[in-house]
């Protein structure tokens, strides 16, 4: 969908290339708020939240007095399994993590959407399962708590399917259309069972209604969109209207675009070798200046840098550090082969530890997405 409103300039599409240049545009757009409506009140904000790379978020108030009330709630979200976990997905994964420990009346519930891979990737269920294994031992292994995290695949969850039968008596092609442009009836489809994803924490079987945050990239508000109109269609069933967070979407090493599973150079994997995950920051695009005499003289421009963006988003907790990081390059202290070398090596020490951790989860994973367990449900 191409969407142009008021300081937009944009192209939305939830299974491509999306670009966006003036993420304030969208606030109006898909009636978005600013993420400092509500940070105070946020306990230990992520450094996503704390960094704006969580920018936006629609109705997290209603998660928010859960928690304070000690009342129950859910976070969802998942993954299409048409490649390795990347630290795109990682990032989805620390936020519904950060979520499930806010509060121990927290339900975590997690999606392999395999039929979105089939409609979008012609991928088939076969090959689906086999990387479903590996994308669930990456979540496990960064922290998900099995024990009150419903994990499974849309093509084993009968209920989200008759779900997304019943939505579609809600919606027309040209509705359709609108909001996602000339698509195949597949992609159309697969949004309907998204819906059915979002929606399910929020029946009788999880403990429902209650409070559903999601948390997504900018380039799936129109989900949350459909989503929340198709919730107000159905009174009967009491729902609560879900609540989203939206962060920035990081770009490719390259510097040209969104990253994307469609250009491996372009991204990190966490299964990547850490030496090719090495070489893969060395080649990055950065704010460097054309001389080292230049960039002494003028300083770096890390608004421009990959590398930089690369730490900022996922592999320099601390704040003090990733300054120090900041301050360098603007100061000309710092020249892109040190800082490159540096973050080569931050984040090959990181997927070291991660996929020792990995490796233990991977068992674990097979058998949850096997059985598919019902969680514990916290008592009302």
């Amino acid at each position: 969908m191409e969407t142009r409103g008021p300081g937009i300039n944009s192209k939305i599409d939830p299974w491509g290339s999306t670009e966006i240049e003036n993420y304030d545009g969208l606030f109006q757009e898909f009636g978005i708020r600013s993420i400092d409506d509500v940070l105070a009140r946020l306990p230990k904000p992520s450094k996503y939240m704390r960094r704006r790379i969580v920018f936006g978020h629609t109705d997290l108030e209603k998660v928010l007095d859960a928690v304070e009330q000690d009342k129950p709630y859910a976070v969802m979200s998942g993954i299409k399994p048409s490649g390795p976990f990347h630290v795109g997905s990682k990032m989805i994964a620390e936020e519904i993590i950060y979520f499930q420990q806010l509060s121990p009346k927290a339900l975590a519930s997690y999606c392999v959407a395999d039929y979105e891979a089939y409609a979008d990737n012609r991928q088939s269920f076969e090959e689906s399962w086999k990387t479903a294994i590996s994308n669930v031992a990456d979540v496990l292994a960064l922290g998900l708590d099995p024990k009150h995290a419903y994990i499974y695949r849309q093509s084993k969850q009968v209920n989200v399917i008759e779900k997304a039968f019943v939505y579609s008596r809600d919606v027309t092609y040209n509705m359709m259309e609108a909001i996602y442009g000339d698509r195949s009836f597949g992609l159309y489809l697969s949004a309907l069972i998204q819906v059915a994803d979002i929606l399910l924490p929020e029946t009788s079987d999880f403990g429902g209604p209650q409070p559903v945050i999601v948390p997504i990239g900018a380039e799936q508000a129109p989900h949350i969109r459909l989503t929340r109109d198709i919730a107000r269609r159905h009174e009967e069933e009491h729902f609560i209207l879900p609540s989203a967070t939206y962060h920035r979407l990081i770009r490719s090493l390259t510097g040209n675009s969104k990253m994307s599973k469609r250009e491996p150079m372009g991204l990190i994997s966490l299964t990547d070798d850490p030496d090719f995950a090495r070489r893969k920051i060395l080649l990055a695009y950065t704010g460097g200046r054309e001389s080292t005499k230049l960039q002494k003289e003028l300083g770096g421009e890390p608004g421009k840098c990959v590398v930089y963006e690369f730490l900022m988003f996922h592999f320099i907790e601390n704040d003090e550090q990733l300054e120090e990081v900041y301050n360098g390059c603007i100061t000309g202290a710092r020249l892109c082969g040190p800082c490159k070398a540096m973050a080569a090596e931050i984040v090959a020490e990181y997927l070291r530890e991660h996929q020792h951790k990995r490796e233990k989860t991977l068992p674990l994973a097979e058998e949850i997405l096997k059985t598919q367990p019902l969680p514990e449900i916290p008592p009302r």
